[in-house]
């Protein structure tokens, strides 16, 4: 919310000059808003499709490609409500980084899967019981993109106002990101690099687990062609 107030007022002050020379146009700006709520419920849309396409999937290679066309999309998502920095965060990381893994971790298993028999009651109740907890705690909320709102009345301002003394960051949104959150940015890094050497560890485990298994086959193979001849 803070990074997006903050692009929001870097976007006006370098919109003041122009807006002093171009006049404004009601009819555009109206034909502007409609386009882009368009586009966000064609993406919501797609992002709802997928997701029922993911849980009526069994293949689990497919599974991984209609979860990196997700995070694109939300990528998507992210950009048209001009949140810049997660949209490249996610299409970094959830449809970069996040698909490679896990095709990998396919390599290393297998990409089919067995369902069990069992009751879906129990998980179905679970999902509509969170589910209704997040929509009931969506009600007390501001409406979406007021300028008002409670949040953008606290910190926001003063990194606002701050940003604009600032002269090393190039922008309002780097000096927010480096230098008034840099502990938290810090911290972010530490969590997502402590997280990648955990998977590495694990797939590597799994790479001395298969290339054992493989050259045990190929010995028993070697043994019992020996035993024939």
């Amino acid at each position: 919310m803070i990074l997006a107030a903050a692009e929001r007022a870097q976007t006006a002050e370098q919109a003041a000059g122009a807006a002093a020379t171009v006049p404004k146009d009601p009819a555009m700006a109206a034909v502007t808003a409609n386009a882009e709520t368009f586009v966000m419920m064609i993406l919501l849309t797609l992002l709802a499709a997928i997701t029922l396409a993911i849980i009526r999937q069994r293949n689990m290679f497919g599974v991984v490609i209609l979860a990196s066309i997700y995070s694109f999309l939300m990528a998507s998502v992210m950009l048209a409500l001009d949140a810049v920095d997660v949209a490249m965060t996610e299409a970094s990381v959830g449809a970069g980084i996040s698909t490679v893994v896990l095709l990998t971790t396919l390599y290393l298993t297998g990409s089919v899967e067995y369902p069990r028999p069992r009751s879906v009651a129990i998980p179905l109740f679970v999902s509509l019981v969170v589910g209704a907890a997040l929509v009931w705690g969506t009600i007390g909320l501001p409406d979406f993109g007021i300028a008002d709102a409670p949040i953008h009345k606290h910190v926001a301002p003063t990194y606002i106002e701050y940003s604009k003394k600032h002269e090393m960051p190039p922008n309002m949104v780097t000096a927010v990101l480096a230098d008034f959150r840099g502990f938290d940015t810090l911290g972010e890094t530490t969590v997502v690099f402590t997280a990648g050497i955990g998977v590495l560890l694990l797939l590597q485990g799994g790479w001395r687990t298969s290339g054992n298994s493989r050259r045990d086959d190929e010995d028993n193979e070697l043994d019992i062609d020996g035993g024939e001849a």
